[in-house]
């Protein structure tokens, strides 16, 4: 059996690289990667590491050849990038011969209104639509991805958010990571798709829980989107990035994020990382 993770060298691809080398000789893996040359790394754990870049389908399905399971990590970039990117993955898989797709999408991904779901809707149906068996991993929001917050609240400033009551499953991302290498390591899986989420929270809840972590009391700000705009911009912020980082607290506020599901500690096989243990983590990354 092959397997094979694309956007190895990313925070997410690392830790499914991590997760499946506890169950699988590396022999038996191989990563498709943008850059071969930023990979040295997995290429010295005995990984093959072959050159698959999303612009470029060619290259991809030249990647894919030979692969019996392969897990597609969704790319970055703004939504018309991403599409196209995808379907060139999914397209390559379906001409490479590949027997098994596995795909981190978003929650609730079909019926979503979340500006992000689009992308992870038509990259689905892309998938159905080539006939090969597949797992759909809905991934709910990375704890990791309020890391600026977090920081901020370190630093003696409230919690700011335009999230209102609007609640969100986070878990810490190496949990989505290890439950996907656990999917794609399990071949009596087919064409299943899992909700992947912590417990929802808002975002009150989740700032007392890092004033736990802290020791100290976190005031929380529920602001307009308006002034979440503006202060994320007195922040220092890229303009480019603005909308977006307001579309998020919007479609939280929407409760689009807002899905209980015990399908993370179902694949896990135990709980999911506790909150305060993952924001422990988070902490020290900050202070080192």
């Amino acid at each position: 059996m092959k397997y094979l993770v694309t956007g190895a060298t990313g925070h997410f691809g690392s830790h499914v690289v991590e997760e499946l080398l506890t169950h699988i000789s590396a022999k038996d893996l191989a990563v498709s990667v943008r850059n071969p040359e930023k990979a040295k790394n997995l290429q010295n754990l005995g990984i093959e590491v072959r050159r698959g870049n999303f612009d470029e389908p060619q290259s991809l399905v030249e990647a894919f050849r030979g692969i019996d399971r392969l897990l597609i990590i969704s790319a970055d970039g703004d939504n018309e990038t991403r599409i196209k990117q995808h379907t060139n993955a999914v397209n390559a898989a379906k001409e490479a011969g590949v027997k098994f797709i596995a795909y981190t999408s978003a929650t609730n991904a079909k019926k979503s209104d979340l500006f992000l779901a689009i992308v992870h809707k038509t990259t689905e149906e892309a998938i159905e639509a080539t006939g090969i068996p597949f797992a759909i991993l809905r991934n709910n929001w990375y704890l990791e991805n309020e890391t600026s917050s977090i920081g901020a609240a370190i630093a003696g400033a409230p919690w700011l958010t335009a999230a209102g009551n609007g609640k969100v499953g986070w878990a810490p991302r190496k949990d989505y990571a290890r439950a996907a290498a656990r999917v794609l390591l399990n071949d009596a899986i087919k064409n299943v798709v899992f909700e992947l989420s912590g417990k929802p929270l808002t975002q009150s809840d989740l700032a007392k829980e890092v004033g736990k972590v802290l020791g100290k009391d976190i005031p929380v700000m529920l602001v307009s989107d308006e002034a979440y705009a503006d202060a994320i911009k007195s922040a220092g912020l890229p303009e480019f990035l603005i909308p977006m980082l307001v579309s998020i607290q919007h479609d939280m506020r929407e409760g689009t994020l807002d899905f209980e599901s015990n399908d993370l500690s179902s694949i896990l096989g135990d709980a999911v990382t506790p909150l305060s243990e993952g924001i422990r983590e988070i902490v020290n990354s900050l202070n080192n």
